[in-house]
């Protein structure tokens, strides 16, 4: 008996060897939804296929339509250039109907390019300023009825403000050439060779960046709204200034997001037309000097000159295109190459 009850244990010992060994109770598991009547149970699939071939077929259809586009333009450009008896990239002249013809973009890449960068130059600074007045200082009364105006001014048309540079910003804009040539001169940029009205490349670049301010403002502004409030909120309990808060948190967070409101105002600014063919003095010559008028850009050449051009000449301007469908290419490429190496600014990680 003793030993029977030596070998089976004490009753203490047996509670507590079962006690161990029996399962946790586990909670009732939820009740499914209930389905919606009227509906199949393969709804969410038919309709997450649906969305993803038109997704799809968007995608590949804009593929087709920028192989399209490329393919046009190289076949009616190999068409001119291999008639033109001057060397397509370094001539300065452009005239297709000639006898042979001779056509070149030296001169409208040398405009596009330089109109550009100046237009770069003052766009950027001001628009990301402005994205942070509205986003971070102004007032909510103040901040709104400022970001309305910005992107009004996004929706004028480029022909409005081609009339309002050639009537109001190339006569104000005389006095500001003297200024320059007076105390800047020495630069040989703005030195003002040539007497003239101020229908120059630097005209043009100022012109366009009033152009695209709207549109780097707007995104960087949208940018700026995303940074996350912790960041925020622990750069100030740190003892951070406002200014400090936006150079360590949202500035480089909304990087990328400058860099890419860049490159959108910089694709306006390479095709731009009307405002430039408006204000601009178009001459085939190359001159560092930028206040002298004269000049030219791929869009504002083709805009003159298609009107009056024939067959070939259509197809040299055709060519033009094609550099200028190139460098906006390369331009955008670019800037994802950039963004790509700066993920970690993107706001992928916050």
């Amino acid at each position: 008996m003793h030993r029977r009850q030596g070998s089976h244990g004490s009753p203490t010992q047996t509670g507590k060897t079962m006690a161990s060994t029996t399962p946790i109770d586990m909670p009732p598991a939820p009740p499914a939804p209930p389905e919606r009547p009227g509906l199949p149970k393969s709804t969410g699939r038919a309709g997450d296929k649906i969305f993803l071939g038109l997704s799809r077929g968007s995608g590949i259809l804009l593929l087709v339509i920028m192989a399209s586009i490329a393919v046009f333009l190289t076949y009616r450009s190999v068409i001119a250039i291999s008639e033109n008896e001057g060397n397509f990239l370094t001539t300065f002249d452009w005239n297709p109907a000639g006898d042979p013809p001779v056509f070149g973009i030296a001169v409208l890449l040398f405009g596009t390019v330089v109109s550009s960068i100046i237009a770069m130059l003052i766009a950027v600074p001001i628009a990301v300023g402005i994205a942070l007045f509205i986003s971070h200082y102004a007032p909510r009364k103040l901040a709104a009825p400022i970001a309305y105006v910005v992107d009004l001014l996004a929706a004028v048309p480029s022909i409005v403000y081609g009339i309002w540079g050639a009537l109001v910003l190339v006569p104000y804009l005389e006095g500001l050439n003297l200024w320059l040539d007076q105390f800047f001169g020495w630069t040989y940029i703005f030195e003002k060779t040539e007497v003239g009205v101020a229908r120059s490349l630097f005209t043009v670049g100022i012109l366009l960046a009033i152009m695209i301010l709207p549109i780097v403002t707007s995104v960087s502004r949208e940018v700026f709204l995303q940074v996350p409030k912790m960041n925020e909120e622990a750069a100030l309990a740190l003892g951070a200034t406002r200014w400090e808060v936006i150079r360590l948190s949202v500035l480089p967070f909304g990087r990328s997001g400058i860099i890419s409101a860049s490159m959108l105002g910089l694709g306006r600014a390479l095709g731009e037309t009307m405002a430039v063919a408006t204000v601009l003095s178009p001459s085939f010559l190359i001159s560092l000097h930028l206040l002298n008028p004269g000049g030219g850009t791929f869009a504002q050449n083709i805009a003159a000159k298609f009107g009056e051009a024939d067959a070939f000449g259509r197809d040299a301007l055709i060519a033009s295109g094609l550099v200028l469908f190139v460098l906006t290419l390369l331009v955008n490429g670019a800037a994802r190459l950039i963004i790509a190496r700066r993920k970690e600014y993107s706001g992928a990680n916050a």
